[in-house]
């Protein structure tokens, strides 16, 4: 993950290099919103997954189901937990002999086709246009 995790709704002081800043949120943000958030992140998490899926090397397809078993879907965080996932993700070719669409990067490749697709889809669940 890049920079501070943002955490609700109790708030977070976050302080990096360039300066301190306090996130406080409405104390009407859990009644407003109920389960709102957590659907959106939910769908969110289970389109990454399964979008990604088609791009990941496979020889046995436990790369893929190391996915579903480090991700818990809702929480936002999304990984490849097999021992191998970081090199497999970083130091190798993006594309297979057997299936060009596998290789290398599949979480950025398949971000770059299918992000506006997630994030409307996220939206329409959160309530948003």
């Amino acid at each position: 993950m890049d920079g501070p995790e943002i955490k609700t709704p109790r708030g977070e002081i976050i302080v990096t290099k360039a300066g301190n800043a306090r996130l406080v949120w409405s104390s009407s943000f859990k009644n407003k919103w109920p389960g709102q958030y957590s659907h959106a992140q939910q769908y969110v998490d289970s389109e990454v997954l399964r979008l990604s899926t088609p791009l990941i090397p496979i020889r046995s397809s436990m790369l893929i189901k190391s996915g579903q078993l480090g991700t818990v879907v809702g929480s936002g965080h999304v990984r490849w937990i097999a021992p191998y996932a970081r090199n497999q993700y970083y130091n190798t070719a993006n594309s297979r002999p057997y299936d060009p669409r596998r290789g290398a990067y599949w979480f950025e490749r398949m971000k770059s086709v299918h992000s506006t697709q997630i994030i409307n889809g996220a939206k329409k669940i959160a309530g948003g246009k």
